[in-house]
């Protein structure tokens, strides 16, 4: 299991997997981007921070540090999706920038720029106009959210003395009824512990009822599946003795390309004809496989997966065309635009781009699209704080941050941002060992909150209205997003992060004094609420370990945790009256705020 860890994460290496991936698949149509110009290093309080001139074409930029990624080594893909990136953590170093036309490929870097950071401490103001709205407010993490493989909704065991299947399916209820989520994404719907398939005597049997007693559960939580079409039964194996996961999912091509597209038709049949065919057109969609472009998670040739793609994409429209199915569902955008180049040959569909990446805001397919002429939703099926197992790193705050910045960046680019993964009921390396194990979900073993799952449920309580919002000063990581009700109500939302993981745990050079201003309210009073994630807010990683830490807590213990599983306000409620609100306050890296105007007449 150890060996298999270190596989995915060195697979997970986006410089090791340059020019390693694509195999003979090279698209001839990626443009030779030149060298970024404009490159600014302005030096901050125990920041540089770095901006430069858009190059038309660029998915996203790399940026070094004295001749290495700037970025951390724990993100799989080092690009940043726009023109701006924040150093922290060194000292005074030379930059250059170079644009990225794919995920394998830069452009030359620009001529580089020195900088050093500053002594602290620093302060900035943030200014929003109440009265004027920029856009219906995006919300790239209600679509979808990741889970471990949906069979685990059957299991009866128990992790941590709380019941698997129960609680997972309680953490997806609260995705939907808390943060608005509307489809659920998981592997290995196809594996053998569902039993959909078997040959007798030569012919294949199928057997979906398992499959029924999953989807039933996932429907009657208001959810739908996204369904990730894999791994490949037993029978239907090339070679069955190649797995991954500690379920022992087979991760080889089917040894008939023919009988994998009968059974994929088959299985859409009948969900079509038990949930309605309506229904999976409107609301469920179906991608094929997961990361082929890792050896982990396919054995075949990337040849051989774009033919896996072509006759499961085939089967899925022979049950209808309205029906969506997308793919490549890689890791760290690899074959992205090795897809978008096959298909256009092909001819097969694509209702939607998939891809996943982890530890840094996601890239921008849209000019790679343009180019092959492709208009369809991009959805980041996987993505989160780090690839990592049992890594640690977003079980604090640094976790909220991080997903606040990621949220804010896709918003209005990116259709479906999904967390990976709901819980922390979640079984790829074996069960949970403790209860803060570095676990992916946003909920503990227990349907504890973690700081993520807060921050999360402070973005759903923005309004549809986006506001415009400005910072000035020494911003550094700091970033602001504001919305208003149809009712009056405004909430902004300021947090300040950074993507260094060695500075996870707090770096007091990057605290931030903030000066939060609130113009054009109209006159009225308002009742202001201040709610905070940081070390000591919101943060029930370090209530369990106020309370002595250990592995699992006992039954009293428990209580305890559900009583200091809150969503802390930082000061009492107070009341403000006027055209203009204005609030100071200290925020931490990391931290996130969410300072609230309510109108005094909606106050309870």
């Amino acid at each position: 299991m150890e060996r298999l860890f270190m596989n995915m994460a060195a697979h997970r290496d986006w410089q090791e997997r340059i020019g390693q991936e694509s195999g003979a698949i090279t698209p001839a149509s990626r443009p030779e981007l030149p060298a970024p110009t404009g490159l600014s290093a302005v030096p901050g309080a125990g920041q540089v921070t770095l901006t430069w001139d858009a190059v038309p074409g660029a998915i996203g930029y790399v940026v070094h540090r004295d001749g290495a990624p700037a970025t951390p080594p724990d993100v799989d893909v080092p690009a940043v999706p726009s023109c701006r990136f924040v150093d922290t953590g060194h000292g005074a170093a030379s930059y250059q920038v170079a644009a990225v036309a794919a995920a394998d490929r830069a452009g030359p870097f620009s001529e580089p720029v020195r900088a050093a950071p500053l002594e602290g401490p620093a302060g900035l103001s943030v200014r929003v106009d109440a009265g004027q709205v920029t856009r219906e407010l995006p919300r790239p993490w209600t679509y979808m959210v990741g889970s471990e493989h949906l069979s685990h909704l059957l299991s009866t065991d128990e992790s941590g003395g709380r019941p698997i299947g129960e609680e997972l399916a309680e953490a997806l209820r609260v995705m939907r009824d808390e943060l608005g989520v509307q489809t659920v994404r998981a592997h290995a719907i196809l594996c053998d512990d569902l039993g959909v398939y078997r040959e007798v005597d030569g012919q294949a049997v199928y057997d979906f009822s398992r499959v029924d007693e999953v989807y039933d559960k996932v429907v009657a939580l208001g959810l739908r599946p996204i369904v990730e079409l894999g791994y490949m039964p037993r029978d239907l194996a090339s070679d069955p003795s190649r797995t991954v996961f500690g379920y022992d999912a087979i991760v080889s091509p089917p040894k008939d390309f023919e009988a994998w597209s009968d059974l994929v038709r088959a299985l859409v049949e009948h969900l079509a004809e038990r949930y309605g065919i309506h229904e999976l057109i409107d609301h469920w969609a179906f991608e094929v496989w997961n990361e082929p472009n890792l050896a982990v998670f396919w054995t075949g040739t990337p040849e051989e997966y774009f033919l896996l793609y072509d006759v499961t994409a085939a089967a899925v429209k022979n049950v209808h065309p309205d029906l969506r199915v997308g793919g490549p569902a890689s890791a760290a955008d690899g074959w992205v635009e090795e897809l978008l180049a096959h298909v256009a040959e092909s001819g097969a569909a694509l209702d939607f781009l998939s891809t996943h990446t982890y530890g840094n805001a996601p890239l921008d397919w849209r000019p790679v699209m343009a180019r092959y002429g492709v208009d369809v939703p991009v959805w980041w099926t996987e993505w989160g704080p780090t690839p990592t197992h049992f890594h640690g790193i977003g079980d604090g705050p640094f976790g909220a941050a991080f997903l606040l910045h990621g949220m804010k960046s896709a918003a209005g680019r990116i259709a479906a941002l999904s967390h990976w993964v709901a819980s922390d009921h979640f079984e790829e390396l074996g069960r949970p060992p403790r209860l803060f194990h570095g676990g992916f979900g946003l909920l503990t073993v227990g349907n504890l909150r973690k700081p993520r799952f807060h921050a999360l449920t402070l973005a759903s309580r923005l309004g549809d209205a986006e506001l415009a919002a400005t910072l000035d000063g020494d911003v550094a990581g700091v970033e602001a997003w504001a919305a208003r009700h149809a009712d009056g109500r405004i909430g902004v939302l300021v947090w300040n992060g950074t993507l260094n993981h060695a500075q996870a745990d707090g770096a007091p050079e990057l605290t931030r004094t903030v000066s939060l201003t609130v113009d054009g309210l109209g006159g009225g009073e308002y009742t202001v609420t201040h709610h905070r994630i940081d070390r000591d807010h919101s943060n029930v990683q370090a209530a369990w370990q106020a309370m002595g830490g250990g592995d699992w807590p006992a039954d009293e213990e428990w209580d305890k945790l559900r009583a200091a599983n809150t969503l802390d306000e930082l000061t009492p409620a107070a009341t403000a009256a006027g055209s203009t609100v204005t609030l100071e306050f200290e925020l931490p890296m990391p931290g996130v705020s969410f300072v609230e105007l309510t109108p005094v007449e909606l106050t309870p």
